[in-house]
């Protein structure tokens, strides 16, 4: 798995770097990973490289020391020469032992590079881009990650250095201050928190991953009719609008909530909820790191690669031979049939026997 630098690790590694610049779901995904190298090193110190909107995932997380961010901020020329050249003196003021770059970008390389860790580890990219493996001292090549969970792709990275790994499953902590805003925000909105909520997250940045907005609006008015679940829908703010149609159309309760929490905020909320219903994007997986049971509804990605690990998730995918493509839309056209022609019928089953757990606390 290692094509360049030794399996081993220096015993008295003290300051280690991990860098993760992917989307808000990869860094929740990326928590086994941190954890498995906070337990291996236990007197080290871990600081992680994030992008500025995932910053508060990992803020007050008990495996990491530090969390610092890239900002994409618009500067003029000095401005942006300032900006770096303060980032990488904050980066290198911790004199790291070893960095791990869990991804195959050129940022990251460069991280790496800049971060002065005296170990670089880093992927090999099969692109072309040979300059890059020149960066690491060491060069991890997993040989077969295609049907692989997304947890172990990144634990890939670490694997090869003879640490013990715990459990896959991903672990957020969320803050008392940030589970009483969430408190306040629900109660502010009419809602008993201390009673089973329903969350729903229909959004992705993905279009081609989204239910038909029609589906969503069978799926809020059957909780109602059926369940008398209170229901709130989250997203970002750019989101709010497209929730508010969905909401107009309901003869169900429903609760805009898209664009009132920060990401940080909307761990405390998911934490809350007794089940989250999302497509296949971040909601999932925060749902499920603070163990929330959640329903995923998946299109063309692979459930089996990116959907929640656990016993309390659930997985619902139209049956079609061509199912899962591992495209974006059908012929990367944007456009899902698989998810066009998913019916509520068809989850309605799942739903229910996810629902049961919800209603006798079993799944809690």
């Amino acid at each position: 798995m290692l094509t360049k630098g030794s399996s081993r690790l220096p015993q008295n590694t003290r300051n280690i770097l991990v860098i993760q610049l992917g989307d808000l779901g990869d860094v929740v995904l990326t928590i086994p990973t941190l954890r498995a190298l906070r337990e291996n090193f236990p007197g080290s110190r871990l600081v992680v490289v994030l992008r500025e909107k995932a910053r508060g995932l990992l803020e007050g997380s008990p495996w990491v020391a530090e969390v610092v961010y890239v900002s994409k901020k618009k500067r003029n020329v000095p401005e942006e020469l300032a900006y770096q050249v303060a980032f990488f003196s904050k980066l290198r003021k911790h004199h790291f032992d070893v960095s791990f770059d869990l991804r195959t970008g050129t940022r990251g390389a460069f991280l790496s590079l800049l971060s002065g860790a005296r170990i670089k580890v880093g992927r090999f990219n099969s692109n072309g881009r040979f300059w890059r493996e020149r960066i690491f001292t060491h060069v991890v090549y997993p040989p077969d990650e295609l049907n692989e969970h997304a947890v172990k792709r990144y634990i890939n990275v670490i694997l090869p250095f003879g640490l013990k790994i715990g459990s896959l499953e991903p672990e957020l902590v969320v803050s008392r201050e940030r589970m009483e805003k969430a408190y306040a925000l629900l109660r502010h909105e009419g809602l008993e928190p201390e009673k089973p909520i329903v969350a729903v997250h229909p959004f992705s940045l993905w279009k081609y991953k989204e239910w038909q907005s029609d589906q969503w609006v069978s799926l809020i008015d059957y909780l109602a009719r059926e369940y008398a679940f209170p229901v709130i829908i989250t997203g970002s703010a750019e989101e709010r609008s497209r929730a508010a149609g969905i909401i107009e159309k309901c003869k169900g309760k429903a609760f805009n909530l898209a664009g009132r929490t920060s990401v940080a905020e909307l761990a405390a909320l998911l934490k809350i909820s007794g089940l989250v219903i999302s497509v296949d994007t971040v909601a999932l997986h925060v749902g499920a790191a603070v163990g929330t049971p959640t329903l995923g509804i998946f299109g063309p990605t692979p459930a089996s690669v990116w959907a929640p690990i656990g016993k309390n998730h659930r997985v619902v995918q139209k049956d079609m031979p061509c199912v899962p493509c591992r495209q974006k839309g059908c012929g990367d056209s944007e456009t899902s049939l698989c998810l066009q022609n998913l019916a509520f019928a068809e989850i309605r089953e799942a739903l229910d026997e996810t629902l049961h757990h919800v209603r006798t606390g079993a799944g809690a």
